[in-house]
């Protein structure tokens, strides 16, 4: 069993307005998931560094950075990192860019857990519903076409305000959906745009939204998280979700 959790930190810029790195690691350290995906982790303009200076990460908490980032001093791919506590093996690592306006992207790791491998895929979607959807195919496709069919983990900030349409439709194929609540606004949660998905072949045992003092003021979204368990045999092969993926994109 593990426990995963996504964030979007905001660029650890919080409700009172203040950059305090430190203290979104206090909200990580709070949950102490083995594997968040963070959105909005690194700084926009510049040199795009790490909003969690690096030195900083290795210090004050039990997680490493996957090494996403393409700039020397950032841990993101158009903004998503993921960590995971130091003992966790990361077996391989793929950035995907995704079709949209603006700059948007995903990343994908497979790691190895206690001896299990699993996937995880951590994403930011558009605030277009039409780009949503299409973002959404683009990162099913992905899984379709890699080699393996590891458990899967997909989690992030959606964008999506509507709770049975839009882009959960497009993922709610393949993957259902933990309950973790509303996530924005941090001071008074009203939508639940961050998610957690997960594949056919693992078990959601718990999930919420994280609500404590700190969390309420170190981002305007809550951090939410999942314990999850692997299931003995996976519902769906690779080539299911191949066919799947392919009428989709054919509709």
């Amino acid at each position: 069993m593990i426990t995963v959790a996504s964030y979007n930190m905001r660029k650890a810029i919080g409700t009172d307005r203040l950059r305090r790195p430190e203290r979104t690691l206090d909200v990580l350290c709070e949950i102490d998931a083995d594997v968040v995906a963070l959105q909005e982790a690194d700084r926009r303009f510049g040199s795009r560094a790490s909003a969690i200076p690096l030195e900083m990460l290795e210090a004050r908490s039990p997680y490493k950075a996957v090494p996403f980032g393409k700039r020397p001093d950032s841990i993101g791919w158009h903004g998503n990192a993921l960590l995971v506590k130091k003992e966790i093996e990361v077996v391989d690592i793929q950035g995907l860019d995704l079709p949209t306006l603006e700059p948007r992207g995903a990343i994908l790791a497979d790691l190895r857990i206690d001896g299990a491998n699993v996937r995880v895929v951590g994403m930011h979607l558009d605030l277009s519903g039409l780009w949503r959807r299409r973002q959404a195919r683009a990162i099913l496709q992905v899984l379709a076409d890699r080699a393996g069919n590891p458990p899967t983990v997909l989690m992030g900030d959606l964008n999506e305000w509507s709770q049975h349409s839009g882009c959960l439709l497009e993922f709610g194929h393949d993957h259902r959906f933990a309950h973790t609540g509303r996530s924005f606004h941090a001071r008074r949660p009203v939508a639940s745009l961050d998610r957690i998905m997960v594949s056919r072949d693992v078990n959601v045992i718990a999930s919420g939204a994280h609500h404590s003092l700190k969390a309420r003021r170190a981002s305007d979204h809550l951090p939410i998280w999942a314990r999850v368990e692997m299931a003995a045999a996976p519902v769906a092969s690779v080539s299911e979700r191949a066919v799947a993926a392919a009428s989709r994109a054919g509709a």
